[in-house]
C-alpha cells in the first residue's frame, strides 16, 4: 500500500528552490485572493497578467518535463474551469466568469504540489504527514456530514474518500500531499475572501456540498495525475516529429 511512499529514515537532500516556490505561491495566493474579494475586474485582469509573470519566471528553473506537465496541467484545469463553474455552475466566481489568474494560478499550484513532493522534509516525514493529513482531512469530512453545519458537506466526504484512494493507490502519493495543503490553503482563503462560492447543492446528484467541500484536493489531484502520465507521451511524440523533421530536411539536402 506504501509502496510508492519514499523510504523512511533517509536522509534526504534539501534544495531552497524548492521551498522558495512553495512559499513563494503561498504568499502570492494569499494576497491575491483577498485582493480579488473585493476588487474591480480590472484589478482581476491585472492580478492575470502578473500570475503569468511568475509562472513563466519560476519555470525558467526547471526542465522539459516539468515544463510539459505544468502546460497540461494548465490546459486541462482551465478546461475543468469552465465546465465545473460556467456550465455546472458548482462554484461561481464573483463576476460569474473564470478570473485571468486562474490559468497560471493552476500552474504554480501544480509547481507548488510537484515542489512540496520532492522537498527533503516530505521526502523525509512522508509517513507522518500523510497520517496528518488523513486525521485532519478525515475529521473535516465528518463534521461535514454530522449535521452540525447548516451547508452540509456530502460531496466533500465523498471526494475524501477518492483522495485517500489515490494517496494509497497511486503511483505520485508525494505529489497529491503536496496538493492537499496548498489546495486546502487557496480554497479556504478563496470561499472566506468571497472571491468563489461553492454551490450549497451539487447540480449532477444533488448532494450537499460545503464552501469549500471538505475532500475538495481530490479534484486538484486528477490535474496533477492527468499531467504528470500525459507529459512522457506528449515528449515522446514531440521527439518523434522533430526527429521525422530532421531526417526529411537531410535528405532534401542530400539531394
Amino acid at each position: 500500500m506504501l509502496g510508492h511512499f519514499p523510504k523512511a529514515n533517509i536522509a534526504y537532500a534539501h534544495n531552497m528552490r524548492d521551498y522558495f516556490i512553495a512559499a513563494f505561491t503561498f504568499f502570492c495566493v494569499a494576497v491575491s485572493l483577498v485582493i480579488d474579494g473585493s476588487a474591480s475586474i480590472e484589478t482581476q485582469n491585472i492580478l492575470g497578467v502578473i500570475a503569468w509573470v511568475f509562472l513563466i519566471a519560476l519555470l525558467f528553473g526547471e526542465n522539459k518535463e516539468i515544463r510539459m506537465q505544468v502546460i497540461i496541467a494548465v490546459a486541462f484545469a482551465t478546461i475543468g474551469e469552465h465546465f465545473a463553474s460556467i456550465y455546472m455552475e458548482g462554484y461561481t466566481y464573483r463576476f460569474e466568469n473564470v478570473p485571468l489568474y486562474v490559468p497560471p494560478g493552476h500552474g504554480m499550484v501544480y509547481l507548488t504540489a510537484v515542489k512540496l513532493a520532492r522537498s527533503g522534509f516530505f521526502l523525509k516525514h512522508a509517513r507522518k504527514i500523510a497520517t496528518f493529513v488523513i486525521i485532519v482531512g478525515g475529521l473535516w469530512s465528518l463534521w461535514g456530514v454530522s449535521g452540525i453545519p447548516k451547508q452540509g458537506d456530502q460531496v466533500g466526504a465523498v471526494l475524501f474518500l477518492i483522495f485517500v484512494i489515490c494517496l494509497f493507490k497511486g503511483r505520485s502519493p508525494m505529489v497529491y500531499l503536496g496538493a492537499f495543503f496548498i489546495c486546502t490553503w487557496l480554497e479556504i482563503i478563496g470561499t472566506a475572501a468571497g472571491t468563489w462560492k461553492w454551490a450549497s447543492i451539487e447540480p449532477v446528484f444533488g448532494w450537499s456540498q460545503g464552501n469549500p467541500p471538505s475532500g475538495v484536493a481530490a479534484w486538484y489531484c486528477l490535474v496533477d495525475a492527468v499531467a504528470i502520465g500525459s507529459a512522457p507521451i506528449i515528449l515522446n511524440n514531440l521527439k518523434r516529429i522533430g526527429d521525422w523533421y530532421r531526417a526529411e530536411n537531410n535528405q532534401k539536402s542530400i539531394h
